[in-house]
């Protein structure tokens, strides 16, 4: 029998937060920059209520700053929140991988492998915006499937915040296949269902990311207005 219970329907400013959240990780609202109301307004075709609303839901992930006179405006990545945050990531995106390795059951090493290869895809063709979505989706799924709702929640409360260094840090080709050479022993060591192997590749691929925004911030390069 069909499930009965109702149709969740999203609302708008979540809808909105999704794509402001994409200009800022894309780079088209860069650091530091003031958010203009009337000119989302005008290309989103809605009014400032849901906007607002969309703007707080960002304020909460790290990713815009609110203030009773500037209104909003992009945050800034300094150096001190990659080196305070990123290692916390790599210990939990690491947890997460010893955990769902040895679980994974056939379908959901099936729906991992199949991301995986949409992912590739958009390598080959250089799909940045594609590709980074799947690769975040991927991320997300393994500690999804860690099957442990306390890593879960504090993964997602840190990973929104640097969403942006993790876009950026694939920016040169030779980092980008880097990484999808650690992706693709990521899946080797799933499919192994070698926990360990999966924790400690997760965790590497983590510090490599950031090591390599470290490098951009000491060159002095904008990470917001890099892509």
């Amino acid at each position: 029998m069909a499930d009965s219970g109702p149709i969740a329907r999203r609302s708008l400013h979540d809808e909105l937060a999704d794509r402001l959240r994409d200009l800022i990780v894309e780079g088209e609202l860069a650091a530091g920059e003031r958010i203009s109301e009337k000119a989302l307004c005008s290309r989103f075709g809605v009014s400032r209520t849901p906007l607002r609303e969309a703007l707080k839901v960002l304020a909460h992930e790290g990713l815009v700053e609110l203030s009773p006179n500037r209104g909003a405006s992009v945050a800034t990545l300094t150096r001190a929140d990659v080196e305070e945050i990123f290692p916390i990531l790599s210990a939990l995106e690491g947890l997460a991988g010893e955990l769902a390795a040895p679980a994974l059951t056939d379908a959901e090493l099936a729906e991992v492998r199949a991301l995986h290869y949409q992912m590739e895809v958009h390598f080959r063709r250089g799909e940045r915006p594609a590709y980074f979505k799947l690769n975040q989706r991927i991320h997300e799924r393994l500690m999804e499937l860690a099957h442990n709702a306390t890593l879960l929640e504090m993964h997602r409360s840190l990973t929104l915040r640097m969403r942006r260094a993790r876009y950026v840090a694939n920016m040169s080709r030779e980092r980008w296949q880097q990484a999808m050479d650690e992706h693709e022993q990521i899946l080797h060591a799933l499919e192994a269902r070698d926990g360990p192997r999966a924790g400690a590749l997760l965790r590497g691929h983590l510090a490599t990311k950031a090591r390599t925004v470290l490098e951009l911030l000491d060159a002095g390069q904008d990470l917001q207005a890099a892509g």
